[in-house]
Order: structure tokens, then C-alpha cells, then sequence
């Protein structure tokens, strides 16, 4: 598996939008950013680049949505297919992470912040991706 290295764009790969999240420039902590609104993969992309050159971003954290069991379907492969064309686009290392729980864990948070439903759809998936690479730059430093 690629390393995690330098300042961590994180993408939650889904069909209308993409959580989108950055950590600061230590790799300490994750923000989450607005989410990209789904507008097919090239224009996607191009949106994830300008992300990427603007925080400087060396390498990017994909959620593979995984089941329960640990395998994949086809989430994950679409996910993944996503990935490679963000690496291709910005040669930089994409990794994958396994993001089980992360959309729920969102929801749950922000019902309990008290946020309102119309609200919470616009926030959650780049919550997720926030939490997604909290859990990766925790793993990579805890090394």
C-alpha cells in the first residue's frame, strides 16, 4: 500500500456528490471543505485538481465503501476506478481507505449537533471524508 505522506486531500467517492476534507499542513488534523457536486468524472476531477494545487496536496485518500465483511462490491470498484484517474490527473499517490461507518457516523454527529435534515445532506459527505482522513493521518502517525 502506498504511504501517506505530506499535506492529505480525502475524497468520499459517492453518485451526487464527493466529500471532500484536507489536513493542515502538519498532518495533524483534518478539515472538512465544501463537497463537490457530481458532475461527471472529468469536470469532477478538474475540481479535485484545483483543491489539490491549491492546498498543495501530495498525496489524496479515497474511502473504498466496503461491506461489512470486508470485501468489496461495486462501490468500491467505482471508488477505486475514481482513484486511478485522480492519480493519473494529479501524479500523486491516491490511497484507499476503508471508510465503513464514516457517512453514519456524520449523520449520527450532526443529528446531535441539531442540525436540520435539508442541512445535514449538504454537510454530511464532507464530514465523512473528514473523519475518513482523521482515521487515515491517525494510523499513519501513530508509525
Amino acid at each position: 500500500m502506498e504511504t501517506i505522506r505530506g499535506r492529505v486531500l480525502a475524497l468520499d467517492f459517492g453518485s451526487r456528490r464527493i466529500g471532500v476534507a484536507v489536513s493542515d499542513p502538519l498532518g495533524i488534523t483534518a478539515q472538512q471543505l465544501s463537497a463537490i457536486r457530481r458532475e461527471g468524472d472529468r469536470k469532477d476531477i478538474e475540481a479535485i485538481a484545483s483543491l489539490a494545487v491549491a492546498y498543495g496536496v501530495e498525496t489524496v485518500v479515497i474511502g473504498l465503501p466496503m461491506h461489512s465483511d470486508g470485501s468489496e462490491g461495486t462501490q468500491a470498484a467505482k471508488a477505486r476506478a475514481f482513484g486511478e484517474k485522480v492519480r493519473v490527473r494529479l501524479g500523486v499517490p491516491v490511497v484507499p481507505w476503508d471508510e465503513r461507518m464514516t457517512t453514519a457516523q456524520a449523520e449520527r454527529h450532526l443529528i446531535e449537533a441539531g442540525v436540520r435534515r435539508e442541512k445535514r445532506k449538504e454537510v454530511r459527505d464532507s464530514l465523512a471524508a473528514a473523519l475518513l482522513l482523521q482515521s487515515a493521518l491517525d494510523a499513519r502517525n501513530r508509525k
